[in-house]
């Protein structure tokens, strides 16, 4: 796989996609994590004399311009961290980006809109993607791909660009494989998986294949609902999908055959909905009240949880425990990460609602092994699945 110390980029116009689908607030940038992971590679081609072209995505906005997924306030927070003004542009292939790529001098960047304002960017039609991509490569140069975090996604800027275009993975595309490659070769036991977080359809389907790979997989967060369940446990008003609970029924029964332990919270912080002060109580996790949810693992789970990781020799982790965000339900992730911390195990945290949740609790991604920046690529890359965008660098 080339990289892009194999690229002559001085005065060519290198496209980059980079991953800055980050969380804002008030119309500013909440946490710059992933901005922060692409300064590399943009500093390198900038110092190189490259015109440096950033592309990427920011939320879900359907196929066409919407204000609120608008990546102005990551142009202004990019341009702050350079040190240079980034200039977005109005549109990603139309009159307002062709104007600004043929204005760029050596050493300058400018940023896209919105890849996601197209439809062609996530389209599942070959042509209509295939479109869109010469759009994009067409009045450039090169391209870097430097957003490990949707190299597992089959899209135009990701997949069908480096196709059309001499293509490179960026630093950050390689720390990461560096990285997670840790996790699929000669690993060191034990082995441990903590799951977490509120997005379960994109993280249960990768249990079955740690299944028989780690030796413990610790789950909180709404993903521990479907496991109580099918335990036979009440669980509230916590969120638990159609068909979950049988699945999660299957994988308990597999890993009994395996010798890999599913562990579960024995105790949950419960309230009646995820809100500053609101009224919240520790209970076991088979006596959750029908009008509660589960918000957080307990201080017990939390306890048994934080024991398990300091004994491990490796963890990786995706997921908060609860809703960190609030301080009454942020005490099963802090454990997690203090266990990582202070444990001797090789960790890697993975995913951006991960990396952004230690962060946001004081724990600065300098105090892990290694920080991810991408959720369900990392997820996948970790089960062997190949990733599109990544194939398609080590065939170019």
């Amino acid at each position: 796989m080339k990289t892009i110390d194999d690229l002559a980029v001085a005065g060519k116009r290198v496209l980059v996609r980079a991953d800055l689908n980050v969380p804002l607030k008030d119309g500013h940038v909440a946490d710059d994590g992933r901005i922060l992971a692409s300064l590399p590679t943009l500093n390198a081609l900038t110092s190189r004399g490259a015109k440096v072209i950033v592309c990427a995505h920011l939320g879900r906005p359907k196929g066409k311009p919407d204000l609120k997924y608008s990546l102005a306030p990551v142009a202004v927070r990019l341009g702050q961290l350079l040190g240079c003004r980034v200039e977005l542009a109005a549109d990603t292939v139309g009159p307002s980006a062709h104007a600004l790529i043929a204005a760029l001098r050596p050493g300058g960047v400018i940023m896209l809109e919105n890849l996601r304002f197209n439809a062609g960017e996530t389209s599942t039609d070959d042509i209509e993607r295939g479109f869109f991509a010469d759009q994009l490569a067409g009045p450039t140069d090169l391209y870097v791909a430097d957003g490990f975090g949707v190299l597992h996604r089959k899209q135009a800027s990701v997949y069908d660009v480096p196709l059309r275009t001499p293509s490179a993975a960026g630093y950050l595309v390689q720390a990461e494989v560096a990285a997670l490659s840790r996790l699929t070769g000669h690993i060191r036991r034990p082995y441990v998986v903590v799951l977490g977080g509120a997005k379960v359809a994109d993280k249960f389907s990768a249990i079955a294949s740690l299944i028989g790979s780690a030796d413990q997989i610790l789950v909180g967060g709404t993903m521990a609902f479907p496991f109580l369940a099918a335990k036979g446990f009440k669980v509230g008003t916590s969120l638990v999908e159609a068909g979950q609970v049988d699945i999660a029924a299957g994988y308990l029964e597999q890993a009994a055959g395996t010798g890999t332990e599913i562990v579960l919270p024995s105790d949950v912080i419960v309230a009646a909905e995820p809100a500053p002060d609101i009224p919240h109580a520790v209970v076991t996790a088979d006596a959750i009240p029908q009008d509660q949810a589960g918000l957080d693992i307990g201080p017990e789970s939390a306890a048994l949880f934080a024991v398990t990781i300091r004994q491990a020799g490796t963890v990786f982790w995706n997921g908060p425990m609860g809703v960190f965000e609030l301080p009454a339900f942020a005490g099963g992730t802090k454990a997690v990460a203090r266990a990582l911390i202070d444990g001797d195990a090789f960790n890697v945290v993975g995913g951006g609602d991960t990396g952004a949740a230690t962060r946001a609790l004081g724990f600065p991604d300098a105090m892990f092994d290694y920080v991810s920046t991408g959720g369900g690529a990392s997820l996948e890359f970790i089960q062997g699945k190949t990733l599109p965008g990544l194939a398609v660098l080590e065939e170019s």
